[in-house]
């Protein structure tokens, strides 16, 4: 069975802390399909954290179709669907040194994600909005540090995904998978002001999303989403053109 971990920062929640070690679990065996897991006190007995701790991460777990809950008897693990493989390969195949395939995966997102961004709005809990300030801070850190950030901004898309609490927003992403996130819209020869600058304006559509969704404005969230991903379209093309420009 494959089950995804997500990566989390050091400063993650305890519920994601404990969904991640639940998943790793299931992913390994400890917990086969059909089996049980172990009580809503024991977890908390074990893992040193409070029943509402639990009660998120088992959402979560459930969330993402991983278990399920049965009246009167219990939480038990679900055997996973394989993605078939025809499907994934052909979502998976981007080539990024492409940059018009680039943009037609930007295009895509923007049309799940802009609808993510504002069901995330209405739907969050506080545990999966304190996720998406959590993974908007970890994506400003890498910005800022001068690594890449292209796992933070993921994890940061997966965070506002799963906040719609219908998980076929987050396993579309997941399918997809790092791809999701192209690489820096930057020229070699940008200067340092440049690079500032572009990094100044991928924080500010970050913060802009991030903010409509905790403040549960759903049209606000949409419209900050679409400016994100209709800004890196714009930014693509105007790329290809520069790359496609004859030389003299």
């Amino acid at each position: 069975m494959s089950v995804q971990v997500r990566s989390e920062p050091v400063t993650g929640t305890l519920t994601a802390r404990l969904g991640d070690t639940l998943r790793r679990a299931i992913a390994a065996g400890q917990f086969p399909p059909g089996s049980k897991l172990p009580s809503e006190a024991r977890l908390s007995e074990t893992h040193g954290v409070s029943r509402t701790v639990v009660r998120e991460a088992i959402a979560a777990l459930r969330a993402d179709r991983l278990v399920e809950a049965r009246q009167g008897a219990g939480v038990f693990v679900l055997e996973t669907s394989p993605t078939p493989p025809s499907a994934l390969l052909s979502l998976q195949d981007i080539d990024p040194a492409r940059v018009s395939s680039t943009i037609e995966l930007l295009e895509l997102r923007t049309a799940v994600e802009v609808e993510a961004a504002g069901l995330a709005a209405l739907r969050r809990s506080p545990a999966q909005e304190e996720v998406i300030i959590e993974r908007h801070y970890a994506v400003r850190a890498c910005l800022n540090a001068g690594v890449s950030s292209a796992e933070a901004d993921f994890a940061l898309h997966l965070a506002i995904a799963e906040a719609t609490n219908n998980p076929r927003f987050r396993e579309f992403l997941a399918m997809i998978g790092q791809n999701v996130i192209p690489r820096a819209a930057l020229r070699k020869d940008d200067t340092e002001v440049d690079q500032r600058a572009y990094i100044t304006m991928l924080d500010n559509e970050h913060n802009d999303i991030v903010v409509a969704i905790s403040n549960g404005d759903e049209e606000g969230a949409r419209d900050a989403m679409r400016r994100h991903l209709r800004g890196s379209q714009a930014r693509y093309r105007a790329l290809l053109r520069e790359q496609r420009k004859p030389v003299r």
